[in-house]
């Protein structure tokens, strides 16, 4: 059986490791890049109602792209996860509405400045907040890491509010609307696309707006110095020629239904669902695909340290005791990050997102899974053992022929709900990139806006497969036992 099962696993690692070393050899006719980017921050960038990635830096990378005659992979994740991407390899660059600042120059080379942005401060419809003075005591809510961000900060002192961090937009939003911060702060371009597509907010300072600086391409500092060059060219090209402007007008100009979709498919669930029923299927597919390979592979190594816990050896109990201490107590976030931005910069080699994600379930999975089953094991009567060797089976054999298949059936019901858990842990894994369902919810809030409807969608999307993964555990459970 464990055979068998190795050579599973060998063949599952080997075919997503192919996968993963020909996605960067797609153009070898054209300099190739990975750009990374935070996709929930439109009119900058942000997914239309096709699902695909536009927005104002996302046309500019386009066309500049198009003229210098290079190739590149996108990359969409959170804002702080893409800088850290570039920062550590995994990335060649990152556009995402980034603010030029001295602190970012010791780390990236960044390009020409390319948008100069002002930011408002904004609160909700009806607060009786009328001035920066009123926020004393108050909470302010920020997106870490904009130039938004950096303004609000160096006011804080000055107007003695607090301040929570958000790693989104819409979900700092929300928290401005709902009532749990009185203020926040915000580009002029990015609320006011928020706000015609109907976040209930109000800019206080529409026409004394702070500064901020500017927008900038980044790389990683002293690397990649021809993708920053060739970015420097495209951008003198197509300011000078007028393509610029056009980019610009059209999306600060354009109806944002141009954008986001009719208001029959965004102010309704039937219309949510219909308009982004591809996205949803992809996105499930991936958590699917997530779960099921992450279920069996870390059942694998879960088994694997649950043996290695039982063995007379006792530096091997000693081995598996710690790694199950090590993965056990990491959490899936900080292990993803670790993994998959951390780890690259000291092997030198880029992880790809997904293998990412699936070795960060089997490490934490397996370790929950080696935990339960070496306690399945220890949970059998001893005088079973000692039946069996007094009839002269040795140790392994006894093990193998009368305690595990007696522990395996103990641990039917961990195994189920560990099936379970896993299945909702991949909703994590969207921190780093992966497009699974809980990343698709969160780029098409970013567009529409339309948060408790689609969150909903998700919810509903997650409880159905979580039903039936429970039903298909129970019928397993039922064979077995």
């Amino acid at each position: 059986m464990f055979k068998k099962a190795f050579i599973l696993a060998v063949t599952v690692i080997t075919v997503l490791l192919s996968f993963s070393l020909t996605v960067d050899y797609i153009h070898a006719d054209k300099p190739h890049y990975t750009i990374s980017t935070d996709a929930t921050y439109p009119p900058f960038d942000f997914q239309d109602k096709n699902n695909d990635y536009i927005g104002i830096d996302q046309d500019i990378l386009k066309e500049i792209a198009e003229r210098e005659n290079f190739t590149y992979t996108l990359k969409p994740m959170s804002f702080t996860s893409a800088a850290q991407l570039v920062a550590n390899g995994q990335a060649d660059g990152i556009i995402a509405g980034m603010g030029i600042t001295d602190e970012r120059k010791e780390v990236y080379d960044n390009s020409t400045p390319y948008y100069k942005t002002g930011v408002a401060w904004i609160v909700k419809k009806g607060s009786a907040i009328k001035s920066l003075k009123d926020l004393k005591g108050k909470t302010v809510a920020l997106k870490t890491g904009t130039s938004a961000s950096e303004y609000g900060k160096s006011l804080q002192r000055k107007y003695g509010f607090n301040i929570k961090y958000f790693n989104d937009t819409d979900t700092m939003y929300s928290d401005v609307v709902v009532g749990n911060s009185a203020a926040t702060f915000e580009d002029m371009p990015v609320i006011q696309y928020a706000i015609k597509n109907g976040v209930k907010l109000k800019v206080m300072n529409a026409n004394n707006l702070g500064n901020a600086g500017s927008y900038g391409f980044f790389v990683k500092k002293g690397e990649n110095k021809e993708l920053l060059a060739s970015f420097n060219r495209g951008y003198t090209s197509i300011k000078k020629d007028g393509t610029y402007d056009k980019i610009i007008k059209k999306y600060l100009g354009a109806n944002q239904s141009t954008f986001t979709g009719s208001e029959k498919n965004n102010h309704s669930v039937l219309g949510i669902l219909k308009a982004n029923n591809g996205a949803f299927m992809r996105g499930l597919w991936q958590t699917l695909l997530l779960t099921v390979l992450g279920i069996i592979l870390a059942s694998i190594w879960g088994i694997i340290l649950g043996i290695m816990g039982v063995s007379q050896n006792s530096a091997v109990r000693g081995l598996s005791t710690t790694l199950i201490y090590i993965f056990r107590g990491l959490p899936l976030m900080v292990l993803a990050f670790f993994i998959y931005i951390g780890l690259p910069g000291v092997i030198g080699t880029k992880i790809p997102a997904f293998t990412a994600g699936l070795i960060t379930l089997i490490l934490n999975e397996g370790a929950y899974t080696g935990a339960f089953v070496r306690g399945g094991f220890e949970a059998v009567d001893k005088g079973q053992m000692e039946a069996a060797r007094s009839l002269g089976f040795t140790y392994k054999r006894a093990m193998r022929k009368v305690i595990m298949p007696q522990g395996l059936k103990i641990m039917v019901p961990s195994f189920v709900n560990q099936f379970i858990i896993t299945l909702k842990d991949t909703s994590i894994l969207s921190a780093i990139g992966i497009l699974e369902l809980t990343q698709t919810g969160t780029l098409i809030v970013s567009r529409n806006s339309q948060g408790f409807r689609v969150w909903a969608i998700v919810a509903v999307i997650y409880l159905i497969v979580i039903t039936l993964l429970t039903w298909l555990s129970n019928w397993i459970e039922k064979r077995i036992q």
